[in-house]
């Protein structure tokens, strides 16, 4: 594969609000399949990164910095996961050449579902990575306090500021579901987060974003029953380890039963050796990510 997953194609696509940044990964050959991959709800589109090494060219992976985050930080709102899946539209009619598959890891499960009902014509599969799969919040516990104890420091980082980026290293290493296995893809992806000028380096994750898009996560009734209600092929994929790489992860053979996802129109399968981060990142997780996307495509050879 010609293009370096570190350092792959930048490019925009005018979406309301701003112009939505881009990354692209292109196929080495002409006519291969397009993927878009969604990224979660405060990460980046370079979170792909591993993905696209392993798809080593055989597809043209496409993953935008959702409005509200990384270089496209600066489209306005209004946000919510309806309007990002407007915008996943958006891409995929401006740089996609027919209907393509798209990928949609925590947050972003919840766009790439969505995306699937409202522009059919533009999704022709969906691969969801531990997320998707909407739960009732327990009785008495607020909004706010449950995305601030499901995210813990990745919304914590939102109100803080960093004297340089050595210091944005060193908080995401002590991070329990993503230091201890750090490596230069992931150092990429933190990096491209940061905004402004040392002493006062900051997360580019717009806080209003985050909330709004949160909330919906944990409390929109269209969102949660899109899984429910695609007519295209699906798949779920869910790690076993949480997001601080607890034994207990977001979803369970138990849980998914308790929600009701059809089997038949959505399997959903567990990636061992993983957590809600190193789905994406490590070899067990980005390889069954990899053989899932290029499972009905010629490019599986």
């Amino acid at each position: 594969m010609s293009q370096s997953p570190l350092n792959p194609e930048e490019l925009t696509v005018p979406v309301p609000g701003g112009d939505l940044a881009v990354l692209r990964w292109p196929a080495e050959e002409p006519g291969a399949p397009t993927v878009v991959a969604v990224h979660g709800i405060t990460a980046n589109s370079l979170a792909w990164y591993e993905v696209a090494h392993r798809l080593a060219g055989r597809v043209t992976l496409l993953a935008p910095d959702l409005r509200g985050r990384g270089a496209s930080r600066s489209v306005a709102g209004p946000y919510g996961l309806v309007r990002h899946a407007d915008d996943v539209a958006a891409l995929i009619a401006a740089l996609g050449s027919g209907p393509a598959v798209v990928v949609g890891h925590s947050m972003g499960a919840w766009i790439a579902a969505l995306a699937a009902l409202r522009h059919p014509g533009l999704v022709r599969r969906v691969l969801l990575v531990d997320g998707a799969l909407t739960f009732p919040l327990p009785a008495g516990v607020r909004e706010e306090d449950a995305l601030a104890a499901v995210l813990g420091p990745a919304v914590a980082r939102l109100s803080m500021t960093f004297p340089d980026r050595e210091a944005y290293r060193a908080f995401w290493q002590r991070h329990p579901a993503v230091g201890a296995a750090w490596t230069d893809g992931i150092d990429a992806h933190t990096q491209r987060d940061l905004v402004g000028e040392a002493p006062e380096l900051r997360s580019s994750c717009v806080p209003e974003a985050v909330r709004i898009d949160g909330a919906q996560v944990l409390l929109d009734r269209e969102a949660a029953a899109a899984v429910h209600r695609l007519t295209c092929p699906a798949e779920l994929l869910w790690a076993e380890r949480g997001l601080f790489d607890e034994p207990q992860g977001l979803y369970d053979h138990q849980r998914i039963g308790l929600a009701g996802l059809d089997p038949e129109r959505v399997p959903a399968s567990p990636v061992p050796g993983t957590n809600h981060y190193s789905i994406l990142w490590n070899e067990a997780g980005a390889d069954r990510i990899v053989r899932s996307l290029l499972a009905d495509t010629p490019a599986a050879g």
